[in-house]
């Protein structure tokens, strides 16, 4: 019996969310389901964070205790065999069995991505919020900034869970523009349910002009939920990376063939 972590990728909208539910496909039940093909019994996946129907994952953590003899990529590429379309186990690793995906973990970072077009596109609607408004980015560079620091956020989390503390540090909140969209960018040592998705439905009022850069301090101060914007869609939003003490998955991922991929002689 051994401790593994896993590196996991999906598409949310394919999955009523993290957490394993009764009659409903989850991805933590497809993982769990895909170990019970493979190892014949039933084994509990524990994720770093369960994210909402809809949201996505790049790079989510799980560990989970295995007894096998298979060494860990003949697991990834019986796991990825075995699961339904819409997650991939990128990586996986034995680790340490004092490692917890959760308690471990020192705090996460989450992209939120903005189309701006002037019509929504055909293609990735499930991927991406839109707006065809006119925004202001200085205006919401300076909200953005205001978010960072530790803080109450009880007015930016909504009453889905109850937490005895709401006060987090964010690191960094960023907004990075393109060409016909933007990405924020949020960095802290955990979020309250939907914190982050009140934090870009405010920015996006603020980028709009029915809110001010202010309303933020006085959100932090007040601690009233009708302070800040609306939730922002969860089909922008995607858990980036979970940050730990401890190096995790180092190196390039190496296959059969080599280093996917194309490189340099």
């Amino acid at each position: 019996m051994r401790t593994v972590r896993a590196e996991i990728a999906y598409d949310g909208s394919r999955f009523h969310g993290w957490q394993r539910q009764d009659g409903f496909l989850s991805v933590q039940g497809a993982v769990e389901d895909a170990l019970a093909c493979l190892l014949e019994t039933l084994v509990t996946v524990h994720g770093a964070g369960r994210t909402d129907r809809g949201v996505h994952a790049l790079r989510q953590v799980a560990h989970f205790h295995v007894d096998t003899r298979l060494e860990d990529d003949r697991v990834r590429h019986a796991l990825n065999y075995h699961l339904v379309d819409g997650v991939v186990i990128n990586r996986l690793e034995t680790c340490s069995e004092k490692f917890h995906a959760r308690f471990s973990a020192r705090g996460k970072r989450y992209f939120y991505l903005v189309a701006t077009s002037r019509f929504p596109s055909p293609i990735g609607a499930q991927f991406q919020h839109w707006t065809n408004q006119s925004l202001d980015l200085a205006a919401m560079r300076d909200a953005a900034r205001r978010m960072q620091g530790t803080h109450d956020f009880v007015a930016f989390g909504n009453a889905g869970s109850v937490r005895k503390r709401t006060v987090r540090t964010v690191h960094g909140v960023r907004v990075l523009a393109r060409r016909e969209r933007f990405v924020v960018v949020v960095q802290g040592n955990g979020f309250l349910y939907n914190m982050v998705r009140n934090m870009v439905g405010t920015l996006i009022d603020v980028g709009r002009g029915r809110r001010t850069a202010d309303t933020v301090d006085e959100a932090l101060r007040s601690g009233e939920r009708e302070a800040v914007g609306p939730t922002a869609p969860a089909c922008g939003l995607y858990l980036g990376r979970v940050l730990y003490p401890e190096p995790t998955f180092v190196g390039r991922d190496r296959g059969p063939a080599g280093v996917p991929g194309v490189f340099p002689a």
